[in-house]
């Protein structure tokens, strides 16, 4: 069972006449919600738009939420390379599909589809890092090339859609501990963490390593002297 039509209506309604005063920027609003069957369990779909920059965000919800505690959240940033053909330089793909499929099978649940692309720096700046990587760089020495910190995204959007949601609190399915505290530091309780670990292939592990060793993500890989190579050969 999701969340009932006349709660959906209550959630809609209350977002019509929100507003932020002094945050515009995070100030998102739920517009529609609709049921969404899916290969992975029966989801309702909650459109968010930001009225600052016109932003679109979604949450894909399994069961009721609404006023719930502990809720299993998946916060996932937009990746078009990955998610949607299926590239291989990276994990977004396998995450996504992990935690819609966990989730699905759980009482209750929350996939939040974030638009920071690459992680926040946009689609063609991506693009841009994945040229360097080809040449040698590392994932954060590439942004760092392009004048963009490791990370640019934040969750303060995140934290206003749980708001919206009237989520209490949640257990975030993360490996990324700098995740849990930007949500933390923008008001949302968290209580415990769900770990999401998917296999590297011989396109990414390169990848997932850089995300252990330089930014602190919580993930059991083993450094093989090909890539001690490769990194060290691309920091000179």
């Amino acid at each position: 069972m999701g969340i009932a039509p006349s709660v959906v209506q209550e959630l809609l309604d209350a977002s019509r006449s929100h507003e932020c005063p002094g945050a515009p920027e995070i100030c998102v609003r739920v517009l529609a919600i609709a049921n969404l069957p899916t290969r992975f369990g029966d989801y309702q779909v909650a459109a968010f738009r930001s009225p600052a920059d016109g932003k679109e965000h979604a949450a894909f919800i399994h069961g009721d939420v609404v006023d719930q505690e502990e809720v299993p959240v998946r916060l996932h940033s937009e990746c078009l390379t990955g998610d949607a053909i299926g590239s291989l330089r990276c994990d977004c793909r396998d995450q996504l599909l992990e935690s819609l499929e966990r989730i699905g099978k759980m009482e209750s649940g929350i996939v939040l589809y974030l638009r920071q692309e690459g992680r926040g720096i946009g689609f063609v700046n991506k693009i841009r890092a994945y040229q360097l990587q080809d040449s040698g760089y590392d994932t954060v020495q590439a942004n760092e090339a392009l004048g963009f910190r490791a990370d640019e995204r934040d969750y303060a959007i995140a934290a206003h859609m749980l708001g919206t949601l009237r989520v209490r609190s949640i257990r975030i399915m993360t490996n990324n501990p700098s995740k849990m505290r930007d949500l933390e530091a923008h008001g949302t309780r968290i209580v415990g963490r769900i770990p999401i670990v998917v296999p590297p292939n011989d396109h990414d592990r390169a990848y997932m390593l850089t995300k252990q060793a330089k930014m602190g993500h919580l993930l059991d890989l083993e450094q093989d002297d090909d890539w001690r190579c490769d990194s060290e050969s691309a920091a000179k």
